[in-house]
């Protein structure tokens, strides 16, 4: 299997949920950037585009995010059970 289709498909009961993390953080961030945009310029054609374009590249981002920082906590956990493992010489 590829590399990302291990990357993506690593999700579900067993996996990490960051992919519907990032979803639900999607919805999210492009409401508050639509209400805000609107709310500053009054055009809703341009609040639109700002909640269209800065939002998007933001969730990407965060995706990104979620898999380095899973990748960072489990590295985190397998060497404190290693640690743990380890004899000690006597």
């Amino acid at each position: 299997m590829s590399a990302l289709k291990l990357f993506i498909h690593s999700h579900g009961a067993a996996g990490d949920h960051s992919l519907m993390k990032t979803i639900t953080f999607a919805c999210t961030h492009f409401a508050v950037a639509f209400t805000v945009a609107y709310l500053l310029t009054g055009d809703i054609i341009i609040g639109s585009l700002i909640a269209m374009v800065e939002p998007a590249i933001n969730t990407v981002a965060y995706f990104f995010h979620e898999k380095f920082w899973n990748r960072r906590t489990h590295r985190g956990k397998q060497q404190s059970l290693s640690i743990n493992r380890t004899p000690t010489a006597a």
